[in-house]
C-alpha cells in the first residue's frame, strides 16, 4: 500500500487533492494530511512515504521551503513530489524543477490532470 503525504493549509483543498488522488489510481493508498509545510516534515519523518502532494502557498514554513527541506535530506531527497499552485513565475518553477519536483500542477486541477502526472511517478496506476 503506496502512502501519500497532503500538505496544504486549506481543509478543502486536502479533501479535493485526496479524491482526484483515490479517482486517479490511488483508491487503495494510504492519506495523511499537514495543513503546513512543518507538518508535512513531521509526517514524513514519522513514517516513510512514496508521494507528497503540496500547495506552494502556506503559513510558515511554504511550498518551496519544503521542497528546499526535503532535497537537502539525505532520507528525503528523492521523494516524488507534486507541487499544486495557483501562483508560480517562471522562477519559481526553474526553482522547484531544480530541487527535484516530479511535477507542478497549476489551479484549479482536476482528475486528468493528476492522472497524467500520477503516470510519470507510478505507472502502474491507472485511472
Amino acid at each position: 500500500m503506496r502512502r501519500v503525504v497532503i500538505a496544504d493549509d486549506s481543509a478543502l483543498a486536502r479533501m479535493f487533492l485526496r479524491r482526484c488522488l483515490e479517482i486517479t489510481g490511488l483508491s487503495d493508498a494510504e492519506f495523511v494530511e499537514a495543513s503546513n509545510g512543518e507538518e508535512a516534515l513531521e509526517r514524513l519523518k514519522e513514517l516513510p512515504a512514496d508521494l507528497l502532494v503540496t500547495d506552494l502557498t502556506m503559513p510558515g514554513v511554504n511550498g518551496i521551503e519544503l521542497m528546499r527541506r526535503i532535497a537537502a535530506s539525505p532520507r528525503l531527497n528523492g521523494l516524488p513530489v507534486l507541487v499544486v499552485t495557483s501562483a508560480g513565475n517562471e522562477q519559481q518553477r526553474a526553482e522547484l524543477t531544480s530541487l527535484g519536483v516530479a511535477g507542478i500542477l497549476s489551479k484549479p486541477i482536476s482528475p486528468p490532470v493528476v492522472a497524467d502526472a500520477l503516470s510519470g511517478i507510478f505507472p502502474d496506476c491507472e485511472v
